[in-house]
């Protein structure tokens, strides 16, 4: 991905963040809702991958932030095919909006396994290809949805993730973790959670990019809906909450 590229959008959702205070709230939200999942708690060895602009340390105060390319939030500088950290050290990695980024992504799987720890968990959070979220992300965000594409797992042997361009496929989460022909690549793994989130406040909210639909003060009755929309998945999610855990075999 270019560097160039990355900081405008950094930029842009930077300045969103400062004038948004629904956008933190929601956030807020998301991320207490991670927490609850981590491994051994908010005290844990935990690490998000592609930390944008880096406001999960609100929730997650021992966070390790990292992204392809440094900014002054981030603390280190990772790919999420070639983890600079050590075998069996990790005790949770976050990715919010990363997996549909991940063109090979049973070779960041495979990597993401090397450096958990026992029982350590990954946890996902990203798109969910509803009906409502396929014509949000379908009509109103400018990433690919890859639906008539093959998901390709496994990166071939030449391949490099240094020289990788830009890639995204908004519905592979919802096509590995909620379909049946992928479920071979996970023998690896325990799912502890598919949970659909409806986020439609989030939706409404406008997001980083789009006109806010609701006043601040609306949050409540919003979050009401959410929980309305939350009974019917299949129309209204908009969201995938998947938190594996590392198999330990032999034990």
């Amino acid at each position: 991905m270019d560097i160039s590229k990355h900081d405008d959008e950094i930029k842009r959702n930077l300045a969103s963040w400062r004038k948004k205070p629904l956008l933190r709230d929601i956030y807020k939200t998301f991320h207490k809702l991670i927490a609850k999942h981590l491994s051994h708690g908010l005290n844990s060895y935990t690490v998000e991958l592609g930390s944008g602009i880096g406001n999960i340390k609100e929730v997650i105060p021992n966070c390790i932030r990292t992204d392809l390319f440094p900014n002054p939030w981030i603390d280190r500088v990772e790919d999420a095919y070639h983890l600079s950290f050590s075998d069996n050290t990790v005790d949770n990695l976050i990715l919010f909006d990363v997996f549909h980024h991940l063109r090979y992504p049973g070779t960041s799987l495979k990597e993401f396994h090397r450096v958990l720890a026992p029982n350590g968990r990954v946890l996902i959070f990203d798109p969910c290809m509803s009906v409502l979220g396929l014509i949000v992300f379908g009509l109103f965000h400018h990433e690919e949805l890859g639906l008539g594409d093959e998901i390709r797992m496994f990166a071939p042997k030449e391949w490099s993730s240094n020289e990788d361009c830009y890639y995204a496929a908004q519905g592979n989460a919802s096509r590995i973790f909620l379909g049946g022909k992928y479920q071979s690549f996970l023998g690896n793994w325990r799912v502890i959670t598919k949970q659909r989130i409806s986020a439609i406040s989030y939706v409404a909210s406008g997001g980083y990019s789009m006109p806010q639909l609701y006043p601040d003060k609306a949050f409540p009755l919003m979050k009401a809906i959410d929980r309305i929309c939350d009974l019917v998945p299949f129309m209204f999610a908009t969201r995938l909450l998947v938190v594996l855990e590392k198999k330990v075999f032999g034990g």
